[in-house]
């Protein structure tokens, strides 16, 4: 037993220097990413800290947080205490550009990710959406010109109230139709 925990703590232990290795690197290109999505004096930083009292798992030991700052001149905090919902989805939007390279995942949905945007950004983000769309299937539900005319296809949701019942309704459009929505 003494010898399969030391064997366990020397591979967590390399596992650890891996992911503070790639956490600085991804931190930098994320960060990078935000500064294009109007967030010039964001920064993300990816913390990878060992956890000593954690039993042995298939995971290692490590406990990770993403900090950010949206503003110069303010140390990073914890990610889902200090972010809005428009830089949340924009700090989304700048993981899965930097780590889609090496995702396997096929389909990627974006629930409003241009929350609290417009103009040139808004075109950023539906440019960046489109660069992500040339290798996976991107679902992106928006309200903005400036990311929906960037789409292959354009679908239209509708919602009616009937009988105190709410019913969704899906219609394709066509390209005269697509360029009246927008």
């Amino acid at each position: 037993i003494a010898e399969a925990l030391q064997d366990y703590c020397a591979t967590a232990e390399a596992l650890h220097q891996q992911r503070v290795q790639t956490a600085q690197r991804l931190s930098e290109q994320i960060t990078a990413e935000m500064h294009k999505l109007g967030m010039p004096g964001g920064h993300l930083v990816i913390v990878v800290n060992v956890d000593e009292s954690a039993p042995p798992s298939p995971t290692g030991t490590d406990i990770i947080e993403f900090l950010v700052t949206a503003n110069p001149g303010y140390a990073p905090k914890l990610l889902h205490k200090v972010a809005s919902g428009g830089e949340l989805s924009r700090i989304s939007l700048a993981i899965q550009v930097v780590t889609a390279q090496r995702s396997g995942v096929p389909i990627l949905v974006f629930d409003e990710v241009d929350v609290g945007i417009g103009g040139g950004v808004a075109e950023i983000v539906g440019q960046l959406l489109n660069h992500l769309a040339q290798k996976r299937q991107v679902l992106c539900i928006t309200h903005l010109p400036q990311v929906a005319c960037q789409g292959h296809h354009h679908l239209q949701v509708n919602k009616i109230i009937n009988q105190h019942k709410t019913l969704a309704y899906i219609n394709i459009l066509n390209n005269q139709q697509r360029i009246e929505e927008i």
